[in-house]
């Protein structure tokens, strides 16, 4: 990460305070200490494994772009025709609504809700 080189930079050969760090990168002094004391020069961040809503349609999705690809232009079935096909052939019922009106009524319930 270039901005850690930059902070290192500018406090160890040009001698800026910690504060002026703060104020030029927008990050807090307990962070830019951090990066100063730390050995390495990128930070790590660990990111647990999550499963994804699209896990069990994956396979499904894949192959249908994969026909998809195969067909002319004007053949092809739109980013939203490919939803409402697999929304149909869910077994759960779409958290969404499909129908404009219904979107509105829906977000009417949420924020008096």
């Amino acid at each position: 990460m270039a901005l850690l080189s930059v902070i290192r930079r500018w406090h160890f050969r040009q001698h800026i305070p910690i504060r002026e760090i703060e104020r030029r990168t927008g990050l807090s002094r307990n962070t830019i200490r951090k990066y100063l004391r730390a050995d390495t020069v990128e930070p790590s961040f660990k990111v647990p494994a999550r499963p994804s809503k699209l896990d069990r349609y994956a396979q499904k999705l894949s192959d249908w772009l994969k026909i998809e690809a195969g067909k002319s232009r004007k053949q092809r079935r739109t980013a939203k025709q490919i939803i409402e096909l697999a929304l149909e052939q869910s077994e759960q019922p779409s958290p969404l609504p499909r129908k404009p009106e219904q979107r509105h009524t829906r977000r009417c319930l949420l924020r008096q809700g």
